[in-house]
């Protein structure tokens, strides 16, 4: 470790005994930060006014005060009350922080917003310990942001200290249980579970990320003290979450620009699990249909493909009426009629492409190549 490495500061419920052990071992061998806790006083978890008193400002910046005098770089609340309280109380709690500090906040709940915008999630897979009627309003509160939540059976659990006693098997067992079904990923939900060392290994066998809490809080916290995290071994959020979330940036930030209608961007990178026939990351304007997870066509054998291949530059697209053609399908099942494409290389092969897409004919601007061209710079950077 260097004086120069970020310090982490991280508010801890004080009946919490799972967080700081899983958080040193995610850092464990790495120089990618420090962690350093502050408690709050938080013992019981259900709906009722005791218990969400708990969850009060004044607590919370009395310890965050205290982390700022170890001038940590960022300070996080770990803990996901706000997935029950609502995110609004979290948001209001990160901005309290940091106005108090001076100090970038986040909490456990928007980081986890924060990775599933990444990964593109909008349904997933619960688990967690609390008991039925504490699940049920958490699953409202990410209705709310646009995220369809199915839950594994819950351990039925209020006590805080109590959930650290579950054996990480269970919550291994409740992880596939929650997989079950189409979703997207799932999430250990919960910063006093042991779940964060089954993640890398259930990803493997689930094929879909696993975000559990503690490795999402610290990932956030890593990305807010900008550490960029690469970790590997711990699942494919500390290893590539940074990478998916600027790429969406991107992506996100040239859907304005542009005033598309859906911008993708896909890639080959095994060491990341990324290849071009789904794509690594996509915005969508209103009401458009999602790209995102159809396989069905081999993009590199595209004409349109081939042509990015052979030409390495942008390919513009006022409409399809002449060479090279893209596919059948983008025209039919997702309306597009026109479009710009982008090739995005490193070390010398074409790695991957941005795709700019509308749904009715236009004619591109010198503004909006010079907007994909950007986009081109920023990803083929961070590759």
């Amino acid at each position: 470790m260097t004086s120069n490495t970020p310090r982490l500061g991280m508010l801890t419920p004080s009946s919490n005994t799972a967080l700081e052990p899983e958080t040193y071992k995610l850092l464990h061998g790495t120089d990618a930060a420090t962690a350093h806790f502050a408690r709050v006083p938080v013992t019981r978890i259900a709906l009722d006014g005791d218990s969400d008193s708990q969850f009060d400002l004044e607590p919370m910046l009395a310890a965050a005060r205290q982390l700022a005098d170890a001038k940590v770089d960022v300070i996080a609340w770990n803990g996901t009350s706000g997935s029950w309280l609502g995110i609004e109380r979290d948001r209001a709690l990160a901005a309290a922080i940091t106005a108090e500090t001076g100090i970038p906040a986040t909490t456990s709940t928007l980081a986890l917003l924060d990775a599933c915008k990444a990964y593109g999630v909008t349904r997933l897979g619960l688990a967690l310990p609390y008991t039925r009627d504490v699940c049920d309003q958490i699953v409202a509160t990410y209705a709310k942001e646009g995220i369809e939540c199915s839950l594994a059976e819950p351990f039925d659990e209020d006590d805080n200290e109590a959930f650290g006693r579950i054996p990480a098997a269970d919550v291994a067992r409740q992880i596939e249980q929650a997989a079950e079904g189409d979703t997207h990923a799932v999430t250990v939900l919960c910063t006093n579970v042991h779940g964060a060392g089954e993640a890398d290994r259930l990803e493997q066998t689930l094929d879909i990320p696993v975000f559990d809490s503690v490795t999402v809080t610290l990932w956030k916290a890593l990305e807010l003290a900008g550490a960029a995290p690469r970790i590997t071994g711990h699942g494919d959020l500390l290893r590539s979450g940074s990478l998916r979330a600027l790429i969406q940036d991107t992506l996100t930030g040239l859907l304005a620009e542009t005033g598309a209608d859906r911008t993708t961007f896909r890639v080959d990178l095994p060491e990341h699990d990324l290849n071009v026939d789904i794509t690594a990351g996509e915005a969508l304007g209103t009401g458009v249909r999602s790209i995102r997870r159809d396989s069905s066509l081999d993009q590199r054998r595209l004409n349109t493909v081939e042509w990015l291949e052979e030409n390495r530059r942008t390919l513009i697209q006022p409409h399809f009426n002449e060479a090279p053609n893209p596919p059948q399908a983008l025209i039919d099942v997702y309306g597009v009629k026109a479009q710009m494409l982008a090739p995005v290389e490193t070390g010398g092969a074409m790695t991957g492409w941005i795709s700019v897409h509308s749904l009715s004919e236009r004619a591109w601007t010198p503004t909006d190549t010079a907007a994909i061209e950007a986009a081109v710079t920023r990803i083929r950077t961070a590759l």
